[in-house]
């Protein structure tokens, strides 16, 4: 008997690392990105386009970066959210319609295609109906998933919710600097009011990188 527990044990010892490997999580799949530093007045945002999951909406925001039409443009709007811990809402920049700068309307990624969230620090395109995002983005400022494509939803628009495509890797302490600036009371119109830079923050270059800063 005692040869046959002998026996048994190293058996024993040889199953335990294979449950133990049994229990480790899943590897996390990786996708094709791209980074890109927007150089602002106020400091440098490092951000990773997700050109593999968003290839439509990556691929429309990488043409602006290499034909240069971002640089010179501006963050304008800084919204903030009056629930939840400071700070809390989105950074907007881009061409605001310059017809010097911008391209055709894109058709509109939903995040139920794409698998991206608002969460903070995701960047996603301005726009009015899905399909007419051109040249301006948000940052994300906290999770605002409520932008987040919805089907269940009563309104059609948000049905299909805003288009996700990249995230800030470094540099969410100079998008809160831009979003802390101060706003004009006075500017803009309708729900935009109230929500717009005094002194607008200039986008002075966009390029693509290889690798994020250390």
């Amino acid at each position: 008997m005692t040869r046959i527990i002998a026996t048994l044990a190293p058996l024993a010892m040889l199953a335990s690392p294979l449950l133990a490997q049994e229990e480790l999580p899943a590897a996390q799949p990786t996708y094709d990105t791209q980074l890109v530093v927007i150089e602002t007045t106020m400091g440098d945002i490092t951000v990773s386009i997700e050109t593999e999951r968003a290839p439509i909406t990556a691929g429309n925001f990488l043409r602006y970066v290499d034909e240069d039409r971002f640089d010179g443009t501006k963050f304008y709007r800084a919204m903030h959210l009056d629930w939840g811990e400071p700070p809390n809402g989105l950074l907007q920049g881009g061409t605001q319609m310059h017809p010097d700068r911008v391209l055709d309307p894109i058709a509109h990624e939903p995040t139920t295609r794409t698998g991206l969230s608002h969460t903070d620090g995701a960047l996603s395109m301005a726009r009015y109906d899905p399909g007419t995002a051109t040249g301006d983005f948000s940052i994300m400022i906290k999770d605002q998933t409520g932008l987040d494509a919805n089907p269940a939803s009563p309104d059609p628009s948000l049905q299909l919710g805003f288009a996700v495509f990249g995230y800030v890797v470094d540099g969410m302490d100079v998008v809160h600097a831009i979003h802390a600036a101060p706003i004009d009371p006075d500017k803009g119109e309708g729900w935009m009011k109230g929500q717009l830079l005094a002194d607008p923050v200039e986008i002075v270059d966009m390029r693509r990188v290889d690798a994020a800063p250390d």
